[in-house]
């Protein structure tokens, strides 16, 4: 399994490519060639999964209950816009218009682990993000996820 630490900046040319940070590069396997799919994030960004990572993902949507109308919607939404980009020969990366408008993205952006994928966020809304959040706000939240997980 992919496992990704850091923070990475980069910035989105005209055409809306940016260099894969080699932070990044370092942390995937060895020997294969980067191919990702993207997709909207749960928040106003975007989602970038090594195929490696998204491949039991999309298995696992695959494998909802499709006589659910909530996993109807949930595919919609989760699978809506998602491709797969690989870099060109230069190491940049082609973002999608329409993935870009969703999260916002123009120029400055971060590269965010999140765990098995990266989350591309516009420079400035990250911060914003990390500017409303307080140390008490953040050790409420880690006491209650972390419970949960210790109660399964």
């Amino acid at each position: 399994m992919i496992g990704f630490i850091g923070e990475y900046e980069a910035t989105i040319d005209s055409k809306g490519r940016f260099l894969l940070p080699a932070g990044i590069k370092k942390q995937l396997p060895e020997g294969e060639l980067p191919v990702f799919v993207i997709n909207r994030g749960f928040e106003k960004c975007l989602s970038m999964y090594p195929t490696q990572s998204w491949k039991p993902l999309y298995e696992s949507i695959s494998n909802l209950n499709d006589f659910d109308p909530k996993v109807r919607e949930f595919r919609r939404y989760f699978l809506n816009g998602a491709m797969q980009i690989e870099l060109d020969s230069a190491g940049r990366l082609l973002l999608p218009k329409s993935l870009m408008e969703h999260a916002g993205l123009e120029k400055d952006i971060v590269l965010v682990s999140a765990v098995n994928k990266m989350e591309i966020w516009d420079k400035n809304k990250y911060q914003q993000f990390f500017e409303k959040f307080s140390p008490d706000t953040f050790s409420n939240l880690a006491a209650e996820v972390m419970a949960k997980k210790d109660q399964q």
